[in-house]
């Protein structure tokens, strides 16, 4: 028998993933009962559509006048924008707000604006943060149609990915490896969603569609370190025929724990140098990558 023995800490491995899940599930409902956000993670504006400005203060750091993001959204509160083509201006009261590399940059979620908008905005801010950098002026805007469309194929990815993987399992194993399978990736799944729920309750991080594609690839990374050890107790049943089932398993996730720690650990690596080095746009996808593909490591 292996010296490390899984089935003997089998409860201690269910209570910590149960109180895993838990925590997830807490976190998701209580976003969901946030009216400031209204769902099970705090959306981004690739799904709920409008304007993101990014703006840079040309100020050199050190004489860079002191800047909050209470200022910014009390002063954005008191504009009243140009309408557009008749339509009414949107309303500038709900608008999210970060300032970022002590108070250089600032960052604005907002309605979708029209351009005319957009300069009326930037004027009326300008007594407060000062003049604006414009090479480093940054406008994107999403409308609410597409930014529904990229949502639902997001999730619909998600759920095709799931069935494939269980289709597959289903044809390669049986019903029961390909339930745990899919046991094991909806509880990796799970937390990884619980963990972004939580930085969106507590520094109002937001999901866009980088992170149904990090869901995605953390549901890939799972399944295929869960079918390693699957293939290790399908080959060893006819060998260890004397043993019990969890002397089987035993065997099996010794025989491949090694394996599982080193890839792994190689696979962490390039996701910590993106977490460095990536900058402000990968940041968030390498974080969710690193949560899934550690927790996808121990289910399996």
């Amino acid at each position: 028998m292996p010296a490390f023995r899984i089935s003997r800490i089998r409860r201690q491995g269910w209570l910590v993933s149960g109180l895993a899940v838990l925590l997830s599930l807490l976190g998701m409902a209580l976003c969901w009962s946030n009216p400031q956000i209204g769902a099970p993670l705090r959306p981004g504006l690739d799904f709920t559509g409008g304007t993101q400005i990014q703006i840079e203060r040309s100020c050199p750091a050190q004489s860079c006048a002191s800047l909050g993001a209470d200022a910014v959204r009390e002063r954005l509160s008191g504009l009243t924008l140009p309408e557009v083509a008749g339509q009414p201006a949107p309303r500038l009261g709900n608008v999210t707000v970060q300032v970022l590399d002590e108070g250089r940059s600032v960052d604005l979620r907002l309605p979708d604006l029209e351009p005319e908008q957009t300069q009326a905005l930037l004027a009326g801010l300008e007594p407060l943060i000062g003049q604006v950098n414009p090479e480093q002026l940054s406008v994107n805007t999403i409308g609410p149609t597409l930014g529904s469309q990229l949502l639902k194929g997001s999730l619909v990815s998600l759920l095709v990915s799931f069935a494939a993987i269980a289709a597959y399992i289903s044809f390669r194993y049986d019903g029961v490896f390909a339930g745990l399978a899919l046991l094991c990736l909806l509880h990796d799944v799970l937390i990884t969603c619980g963990a972004f729920a939580w930085l969106g309750l507590l520094r109002g991080t937001e999901v866009d569609s980088l992170f149904a594609v990090a869901l995605i690839t953390v549901a890939g990374y799972s399944v295929n370190d869960t079918v390693v050890v699957f293939d290790r107790i399908r080959e060893q049943k006819r060998s260890l025929q004397g043993m019990s089932l969890s002397d089987q398993v035993d065997v099996a996730v010794a025989a491949t724990l090694t394996r599982s720690l080193y890839t792994s650990l190689t696979t962490l690596l390039p996701l910590i140098a993106l977490l460095l080095f990536g900058g402000s746009s990968l940041f968030w996808f390498a974080v969710a990558l690193t949560i899934g593909i550690a927790v996808g490591s121990w289910s399996s």
